[in-house]
């Protein structure tokens, strides 16, 4: 049975699956993107679709006794039994940024355990960045090149990460660029906000993580696949994702088609 646990190496071996995935999604942007709608209007792409279908793929080979949970499965209603471990996989977070022809999209692959995401990557092909959650139970990021060769996990430099305050008397506050909701905007009266910034998809998490925020509020629903991955990556970095009420942000709920509530992402605590 492959170590998947928080497992640096598991990073490695997953590493060439999540790079493919990044250059097949690159090359579909370049032929030209076509958008298609859900059931609930929602976009979707041939670049959502066909990058799960290889991870699942490459998932299926590295942890066959894993069940997944994927985006575009779940839309067609192909929901598998979870029990208390399973895969979270979103092939494309951002859609929207990468129908506008923005960077900030990613490819994002967790697991959960007993409710709560103990490993995560988190990729951005554009920006050619990689979060990953280590073996030691801290976090880290890779440069990978979507369009490069195979990267040989024995030559890669790993950049240690963690969550760092601000120098200023304020917050470095980050919201999402697409859903930037009335209560957002109505929590973060309560604070003294140096710098907003301004980013789509699960990069939020990952540049509290990487001690470049300080806090990420959405008080607006989302799925479990939109976070898991980036809750991962900053959690081991040294933040934490809560409830709006203080109560831990949980995951696996089937019963309500894996649906989020609201909730506050903190970097270094103040």
């Amino acid at each position: 049975m492959l170590p998947v646990q928080n497992d640096k190496s598991f990073a490695m071996v997953l590493l060439p699956v999540m790079q493919e995935a990044g250059r097949l999604i690159m090359d579909i942007r370049d032929r030209g993107i076509e958008v298609d709608r859900k059931s609930d209007e929602s976009p979707v792409t041939q670049a959502d679709r066909e990058a799960e279908v290889l991870i699942f793929e490459g998932l299926g080979r590295l942890a066959p006794d894993i069940p997944i949970i994927g985006e575009e499965a779940v839309s067609a209603g192909q929901v598998p039994e979870i029990g208390n471990r399973f895969f979270l996989v979103d092939p494309l977070d951002g859609t929207k940024e990468f129908i506008a022809g923005r960077s900030e999209f990613t490819v994002n692959i967790a697991l959960i355990e007993d409710g709560r995401p103990v490993f995560g990557m988190v990729y951005a092909p554009v920006l050619k960045k990689l979060y990953f959650t280590t073996a030691a139970g801290g976090a880290a990021r890779i440069e990978v090149d979507p369009r490069g060769a195979v990267i040989d996990p024995r030559n890669l430099v790993i950049e240690e990460i963690g969550c760092v305050l601000g120098a200023g008397a304020g917050l470095r506050v980050v919201a999402s660029r697409s859903h930037l909701s009335d209560e957002t905007k109505a929590y973060l009266e309560n604070f003294e906000v140096d710098e907003f910034l301004s980013a789509g998809s699960s990069l939020k998490f990952c540049l509290l993580a990487a001690g470049e925020a300080d806090l990420y509020p959405r008080l607006s629903p989302t799925m479990e696949w939109d976070t898991a991955a980036g809750q991962a990556v900053l959690e081991a970095a040294g933040g934490q994702v809560l409830c709006e009420d203080g109560s831990p942000f949980l995951y696996g709920k089937k019963d309500v088609g894996f649906l989020n509530g609201g909730f506050i992402a903190r970097g270094a605590i103040r």
